[in-house]
């Protein structure tokens, strides 16, 4: 049985090359950006099976609507990849960013996914192979956090932190976060020195982990790393 996924913030980058790469794997893909328009046109240029569908991860009504839409139209879903992210912040210090950058970045960054998996649980919980990766940072290792764009980082320590809640709280599936490095996209710049396809190499292993696989862990090039 072909395998459905959700893919947030999937119309360029990290996120589109997630979605193209399990399309080659024989999975089903939602594709999801702001914009329907923005969604379609990269759900077009992907081989495969794919749909297309407007989501704001800022937006709890949003969220509800895919959820909605996802029991309607198919009524399970297999993998959930939250990748959907913001940074705004790169180059503060952490006495200067203000609470709107702080309040933004952690409603997407971290709530954001956080509601992505209470909306759409029951359709995980349907999946014989449910699977859930959240996309996190480097910049969310605390064990070797500095400086670097504060509201950023700390978003995604807390996207750690709410994985392994969801890991416990989940025990039909295998949720686990990930740092993809440094890639070049719009956020990571065209210095990074991670393609998308490296970048996108973790989240895609994550997301067809075998039934005996881990969770509840962070990884970085496959491997287990420290919080």
């Amino acid at each position: 049985m072909t395998k459905l996924a959700l893919i947030t913030g999937s119309t360029r980058g990290i996120g589109f090359e997630v979605a193209r790469q399990l399309a080659a794997r024989e999975h089903a893909v939602i594709i999801t950006g702001r914009r329907q328009d923005a969604a379609e046109k990269a759900a077009r240029s992907i081989a495969g099976s794919t749909m297309a569908h407007a989501l704001d991860t800022s937006d709890a009504a949003s969220i509800r609507a895919i959820a909605e839409w996802i029991a309607k139209e198919v009524g399970q879903l297999d993998v959930l990849v939250n990748n959907a992210a913001i940074l705004l912040d790169e180059g503060e210090s952490i006495l200067q960013t203000s609470v709107e950058t702080f309040e933004a970045t952690m409603r997407t960054n971290a709530l954001g996914p956080l509601l992505m998996a209470q909306a759409v649980a029951p359709l995980l919980r349907r999946s014989q192979a449910a699977r859930v990766v959240n996309v996190s940072s480097g910049a969310g290792q605390i064990s070797s956090m500095s400086g670097y764009a504060p509201a950023y980082s700390i978003s995604k320590a807390t996207l750690n932190a709410i994985t392994v809640m969801l890991a416990s709280a989940m025990p039909f599936a295998r949720v686990n976060c990930v740092d993809p490095g440094w890639v070049r996209t719009d956020m990571g710049g065209s210095h990074a020195p991670r393609s998308v396809q490296q970048g996108a190499d973790s989240i895609v292993w994550l997301a067809t982990l075998p039934d005996n696989g881990p969770t509840g862990g962070f990884f970085h090039d496959r491997k287990r790393v420290a919080w």
